[in-house]
Protein backbone atom coordinates (compact mmCIF):
# COMPACT_ATOMS: atom_id res chain seq x y z
CA UNK A 1 0.00 0.00 0.00
CA UNK A 2 1.46 3.39 -1.03
CA UNK A 3 0.38 6.31 0.69
CA UNK A 4 1.08 9.40 -1.20
CA UNK A 5 0.90 12.75 1.18
CA UNK A 6 -0.09 15.81 -1.27
CA UNK A 7 0.27 19.29 0.50
CA UNK A 8 -1.91 21.53 -1.37
CA UNK A 9 -0.18 25.16 -0.34
CA UNK A 10 -3.27 27.41 0.79
CA UNK A 11 -3.72 29.19 3.35
CA UNK A 12 -5.62 26.09 5.53
CA UNK A 13 -2.24 24.57 5.12
CA UNK A 14 -4.39 20.97 3.84
CA UNK A 15 -3.07 17.94 3.03
CA UNK A 16 -4.51 15.78 0.76
CA UNK A 17 -3.50 11.64 0.42
CA UNK A 18 -3.65 9.39 -2.24
CA UNK A 19 -3.62 5.52 -1.01
CA UNK A 20 -2.87 3.32 -4.47
CA UNK A 21 -2.49 -0.65 -4.44
CA UNK A 22 0.77 -0.84 -6.34
CA UNK A 23 0.16 -4.05 -8.05
CA UNK A 24 -3.45 -3.21 -9.87
CA UNK A 25 -3.03 0.76 -9.62
CA UNK A 26 -6.25 1.70 -7.87
CA UNK A 27 -6.56 4.57 -5.59
CA UNK A 28 -8.28 5.83 -2.69
CA UNK A 29 -8.65 9.89 -2.96
CA UNK A 30 -8.44 11.13 0.32
CA UNK A 31 -10.17 14.69 1.29
CA UNK A 32 -9.03 15.95 -2.28
CA UNK A 33 -9.12 19.61 -2.11
CA UNK A 34 -6.75 20.38 -4.55
CA UNK A 35 -8.53 18.47 -7.14
CA UNK A 36 -6.63 19.18 -10.15
CA UNK A 37 -3.18 18.45 -8.44
CA UNK A 38 -4.75 15.07 -7.27
CA UNK A 39 -5.54 14.13 -10.58
CA UNK A 40 -2.51 14.93 -11.98
CA UNK A 41 -0.22 12.98 -9.73
CA UNK A 42 -2.25 9.85 -9.90
CA UNK A 43 -1.89 10.21 -13.66
CA UNK A 44 1.76 10.87 -13.46
CA UNK A 45 2.07 7.69 -11.28
CA UNK A 46 -0.92 5.29 -13.52
CA UNK A 47 -3.19 5.15 -10.97
CA UNK A 48 -6.83 5.19 -11.55
CA UNK A 49 -8.87 6.56 -8.78
CA UNK A 50 -11.63 4.45 -8.01
CA UNK A 51 -12.93 5.65 -4.56
CA UNK A 52 -12.91 9.23 -2.88
CA UNK A 53 -13.40 9.40 0.91
CA UNK A 54 -14.02 12.71 3.23
CA UNK A 55 -12.90 12.23 6.73
CA UNK A 56 -15.56 14.69 7.42
CA UNK A 57 -17.46 17.19 6.45
CA UNK A 58 -16.12 20.89 6.40
CA UNK A 59 -15.98 22.83 2.79
CA UNK A 60 -11.90 22.55 3.10
CA UNK A 61 -11.88 18.67 2.51
CA UNK A 62 -14.96 18.01 0.38
CA UNK A 63 -14.66 20.83 -2.22
CA UNK A 64 -12.74 18.95 -4.21
CA UNK A 65 -14.99 15.82 -4.01
CA UNK A 66 -17.15 17.21 -7.93
CA UNK A 67 -14.18 17.79 -10.03
CA UNK A 68 -12.36 14.45 -8.95
CA UNK A 69 -15.30 12.24 -9.15
CA UNK A 70 -16.24 13.61 -12.52
CA UNK A 71 -12.92 12.72 -13.87
CA UNK A 72 -12.80 9.36 -12.59
CA UNK A 73 -16.09 8.13 -12.14
CA UNK A 74 -15.12 7.24 -8.43
CA UNK A 75 -17.27 6.32 -5.54
CA UNK A 76 -17.82 8.79 -3.01
CA UNK A 77 -17.03 7.09 1.17
CA UNK A 78 -17.63 9.43 3.89
CA UNK A 79 -19.70 8.48 7.78
CA UNK A 80 -22.89 7.50 7.52
CA UNK A 81 -23.93 10.44 9.72
CA UNK A 82 -22.74 12.79 6.93
CA UNK A 83 -25.13 12.27 4.37
CA UNK A 84 -27.30 15.41 5.30
CA UNK A 85 -24.10 17.37 4.97
CA UNK A 86 -22.03 16.15 2.42
CA UNK A 87 -23.84 15.39 -0.98
CA UNK A 88 -24.08 12.20 -3.21
CA UNK A 89 -22.50 9.97 -0.64
CA UNK A 90 -22.59 6.37 -2.21
CA UNK A 91 -20.85 4.27 0.83
CA UNK A 92 -21.62 5.49 5.03
CA UNK A 93 -19.31 4.28 6.72
CA UNK A 94 -19.46 3.02 10.61
CA UNK A 95 -16.66 1.94 12.53
CA UNK A 96 -15.43 -1.35 11.92
CA UNK A 97 -15.73 -0.95 8.19
CA UNK A 98 -13.25 -2.22 5.45
CA UNK A 99 -11.86 -0.29 2.65
CA UNK A 100 -10.18 -2.52 -0.19
CA UNK A 101 -7.70 -0.46 -2.59
CA UNK A 102 -6.99 -3.29 -5.03
CA UNK A 103 -4.80 -6.05 -3.67
CA UNK A 104 -3.20 -3.64 -1.06
CA UNK A 105 -4.91 -4.69 2.01
CA UNK A 106 -7.65 -3.00 3.63
CA UNK A 107 -8.19 -0.06 5.63
CA UNK A 108 -9.83 -0.21 8.70
CA UNK A 109 -12.76 2.75 9.41
CA UNK A 110 -12.62 4.18 12.69
CA UNK A 111 -15.30 6.69 14.07
CA UNK A 112 -13.42 9.25 15.52
CA UNK A 113 -15.92 12.15 16.76
CA UNK A 114 -15.09 15.07 18.89
CA UNK A 115 -13.50 17.67 15.50
CA UNK A 116 -17.25 17.12 14.15
CA UNK A 117 -19.59 14.10 15.28
CA UNK A 118 -19.47 12.88 11.86
CA UNK A 119 -15.84 12.01 11.44
CA UNK A 120 -13.81 8.84 10.54
CA UNK A 121 -9.81 8.69 10.59
CA UNK A 122 -8.53 5.14 8.29
CA UNK A 123 -6.16 2.41 9.89
CA UNK A 124 -3.90 0.78 7.94
CA UNK A 125 -2.53 -2.54 9.63
CA UNK A 126 0.55 -4.61 9.18
CA UNK A 127 3.86 -4.20 10.11
CA UNK A 128 3.95 -0.73 9.50
CA UNK A 129 0.42 0.55 10.56
CA UNK A 130 -0.53 4.08 9.36
CA UNK A 131 -3.37 6.34 10.59
CA UNK A 132 -5.01 8.85 8.41
CA UNK A 133 -5.87 11.02 10.79
CA UNK A 134 -8.14 13.73 9.40
CA UNK A 135 -8.96 16.67 11.56
CA UNK A 136 -8.61 15.04 14.80
CA UNK A 137 -5.75 14.37 15.24
CA UNK A 138 -2.42 16.60 14.07
CA UNK A 139 0.94 16.54 14.48
CA UNK A 140 1.73 17.88 17.98
CA UNK A 141 -1.55 18.77 18.39
CA UNK A 142 -5.50 17.89 18.08
CA UNK A 143 -8.64 19.19 16.37
CA UNK A 144 -11.00 21.93 17.34
CA UNK A 145 -14.39 21.60 18.35
CA UNK A 146 -15.65 24.98 16.74
CA UNK A 147 -18.33 23.56 13.94
CA UNK A 148 -20.32 21.17 14.94
CA UNK A 149 -17.70 19.36 17.49
CA UNK A 150 -17.62 18.25 20.93
CA UNK A 151 -14.43 18.18 23.16
CA UNK A 152 -15.61 15.81 25.46
CA UNK A 153 -15.94 13.43 22.91
CA UNK A 154 -12.58 14.47 21.01
CA UNK A 155 -11.11 13.49 24.51
CA UNK A 156 -12.65 10.10 24.50
CA UNK A 157 -11.80 9.46 20.86
CA UNK A 158 -7.94 10.18 21.95
CA UNK A 159 -8.67 8.28 25.29
CA UNK A 160 -10.02 5.08 23.67
CA UNK A 161 -8.91 4.72 20.64
CA UNK A 162 -5.79 7.05 19.55
CA UNK A 163 -3.49 6.33 22.32
CA UNK A 164 -4.16 2.86 22.04
CA UNK A 165 -2.83 2.40 18.51
CA UNK A 166 0.09 0.47 18.34
CA UNK A 167 3.18 3.35 19.33
CA UNK A 168 5.24 2.65 15.51
CA UNK A 169 1.68 3.94 13.77
CA UNK A 170 2.83 6.59 10.89
CA UNK A 171 0.35 9.86 11.70
CA UNK A 172 -1.29 11.39 8.47
CA UNK A 173 -3.33 14.49 9.41
CA UNK A 174 -5.50 16.71 7.52
CA UNK A 175 -2.95 19.73 7.82
CA UNK A 176 0.00 21.13 8.25
CA UNK A 177 0.07 22.68 11.47
CA UNK A 178 3.31 21.12 13.53
CA UNK A 179 5.69 23.78 13.96
CA UNK A 180 2.36 26.30 15.86
CA UNK A 181 1.61 22.72 17.83
CA UNK A 182 5.11 22.26 19.12
CA UNK A 183 5.15 25.63 19.89
CA UNK A 184 2.10 25.47 21.84
CA UNK A 185 3.19 22.05 23.89
CA UNK A 186 6.58 23.75 25.52
CA UNK A 187 4.29 26.80 26.14
CA UNK A 188 2.28 24.18 28.17
CA UNK A 189 5.61 22.07 29.08
CA UNK A 190 8.77 24.36 28.61
CA UNK A 191 10.65 21.30 29.82
CA UNK A 192 9.81 19.63 27.18
CA UNK A 193 13.27 18.93 25.60
CA UNK A 194 11.76 16.24 22.84
CA UNK A 195 9.31 18.98 21.51
CA UNK A 196 12.09 21.50 21.73
CA UNK A 197 14.76 19.31 20.16
CA UNK A 198 12.10 18.27 17.14
CA UNK A 199 11.27 21.72 16.77
CA UNK A 200 14.68 23.43 16.06
CA UNK A 201 14.88 20.72 13.46
CA UNK A 202 11.63 21.37 11.23
CA UNK A 203 10.97 25.11 11.84
CA UNK A 204 12.40 25.08 8.14
CA UNK A 205 10.58 22.27 7.33
CA UNK A 206 9.18 22.38 3.76
CA UNK A 207 5.64 21.04 3.70
CA UNK A 208 5.81 19.17 0.36
CA UNK A 209 8.19 17.13 2.15
CA UNK A 210 7.14 17.15 5.83
CA UNK A 211 7.85 14.66 8.68
CA UNK A 212 5.73 12.17 9.70
CA UNK A 213 5.62 11.03 13.07
CA UNK A 214 4.17 8.14 14.82
CA UNK A 215 2.14 7.67 18.06
CA UNK A 216 4.89 6.88 19.96
CA UNK A 217 6.30 10.02 18.84
CA UNK A 218 2.54 12.19 19.63
CA UNK A 219 2.98 10.44 23.02
CA UNK A 220 6.36 12.30 23.88
CA UNK A 221 5.58 16.16 22.06
CA UNK A 222 1.72 16.20 22.20
CA UNK A 223 0.24 18.33 25.29
CA UNK A 224 -2.85 16.40 24.51
CA UNK A 225 -1.52 13.00 25.37
CA UNK A 226 0.33 14.08 28.01
CA UNK A 227 -2.58 15.33 30.55
CA UNK A 228 -1.10 13.66 33.78
CA UNK A 229 2.06 15.99 33.30
CA UNK A 230 2.88 17.86 36.50
CA UNK A 231 3.99 20.69 34.26
CA UNK A 232 1.40 20.56 31.98
CA UNK A 233 -1.23 20.60 34.98
CA UNK A 234 0.95 23.06 36.92
CA UNK A 235 1.09 26.01 33.74
CA UNK A 236 -2.47 25.44 33.52
CA UNK A 237 -4.07 25.56 36.40
CA UNK A 238 -1.73 28.98 36.62
CA UNK A 239 -4.45 30.45 33.96
CA UNK A 240 -7.47 28.33 35.16
CA UNK A 241 -7.14 28.42 39.30
CA UNK A 242 -10.42 26.63 39.17
CA UNK A 243 -8.65 23.95 38.15
CA UNK A 244 -7.95 21.05 40.97
CA UNK A 245 -4.77 20.08 41.97
CA UNK A 246 -5.53 16.52 41.07
CA UNK A 247 -7.92 17.39 38.00
CA UNK A 248 -9.48 14.38 35.78
CA UNK A 249 -7.47 13.60 32.03
CA UNK A 250 -11.13 14.89 30.63
CA UNK A 251 -10.41 18.20 32.80
CA UNK A 252 -6.89 18.54 31.80
CA UNK A 253 -8.04 18.13 27.93
CA UNK A 254 -10.92 20.42 28.34
CA UNK A 255 -9.19 23.41 29.44
CA UNK A 256 -6.03 22.46 26.88
CA UNK A 257 -8.54 22.45 24.45
CA UNK A 258 -9.99 25.97 25.38
CA UNK A 259 -6.92 27.46 25.90
CA UNK A 260 -5.50 26.17 22.45
CA UNK A 261 -8.92 28.29 20.70
CA UNK A 262 -7.49 31.43 21.35
CA UNK A 263 -3.40 30.47 21.70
Amino acid sequence: MIIRQIYTDNAYRNFNYLIACEETGEALAVDPLAADTCLAVAEDEGWRITQVLNTHEHPDHIGGNTKVIAATGAQLLAHAGARDSIPNIDRGLIAGDSITIGKAGDLEVLDTPGHTMSHVCLLAHGAQPALISGDTLFNAGAGNCHNGGHPEDLYQTFVNQLAKLPGNTRLYPGHDYLINNLEFTLSREPGNHKAASLLSSVVAQDPHDALVTTIDLEKEINTFFRLANPEVIETLREQFPDLPANPTGMQVFIKLRELRNSW
